[in-house]
């Protein structure tokens, strides 16, 4: 009997208006699958898979993730924004540290979202001591004058030195970088004004006639 392949996903939910997405992620060849539907099934417009979309687009991830998506509430526009927020935060989850995240595996599935550890305890009930004060202030210190800047030395050939370079950057790093500027991890706040009595909306009022 051949066993099955191991699998692993990393979980993220995301929300937009009453639609409340929670998405799957795991490696595989780009496809995504909305309720039992394809992305071009599922939204018939072109800004509702822009949506979507995005994320993996700035991260360039487009082709290397297999994405599970179970969509409920709200209408298209909704479902699309909670979507995007909900694959944004599973990439999250994937390059997070092994600190910030939980796994959970039931047989040779593996659940993986995001965990903060919460210190619990009569230590953390516990306020900090204040700093002591010192009894004598400390004397100002004046700003010393400017420095003449130290010109580096060129070279024999007459080219400047190279400046030193620093460590290179985590890719994981750049990755929730990318997701932040993006405003993909933040949701959006915004909700339906309601109904308000004696209005024919939320701020439209009835039509008044003089005669």
């Amino acid at each position: 009997m051949a066993t099955k392949e191991a699998k692993t996903y990393y979980l993220g939910t995301g929300r937009r208006k009453t639609s409340v997405a929670r998405v799957r992620v795991s490696d595989g060849k780009g496809s995504i699958l909305i309720n039992g539907r394809t992305l071009e099934h599922y939204f018939s417009e072109d800004k509702d898979r822009a949506a979507v979309m995005g994320p993996l687009v700035a991260t360039e991830l487009a082709n290397r993730l297999d994405i599970l998506v179970k969509a409920q509430g709200g209408g298209i526009t909704g479902q699309a924004d909670a979507i995007k927020q909900g694959i944004a935060r599973a990439i999250k989850v994937m390059f997070a540290p092994t600190t910030e995240r939980k796994s959970v595996t039931v047989g040779n599935v593996t659940a993986v979202r995001a965990w903060k550890k919460e210190v619990r305890g009569e230590a953390a009930s516990k306020p900090l001591p204040p700093a002591p004060k010192p009894a004598i202030p400390a004397p100002a210190i004046k700003p010393a004058g400017p420095k003449m800047a130290i010109q580096p030395k060129p070279s024999a050939d007459g080219a400047a030195p190279a400046a030193p370079a620093g460590p290179p950057e985590d890719p994981a790093i750049g990755i929730v970088r990318k997701l932040r500027d993006g405003k993909f991890l933040t949701r959006d706040s915004r909700m339906k004004e309601r109904k308000k009595y004696g209005l024919r909306g939320a701020r439209r009022g009835t039509q008044f006639s003089k005669r």
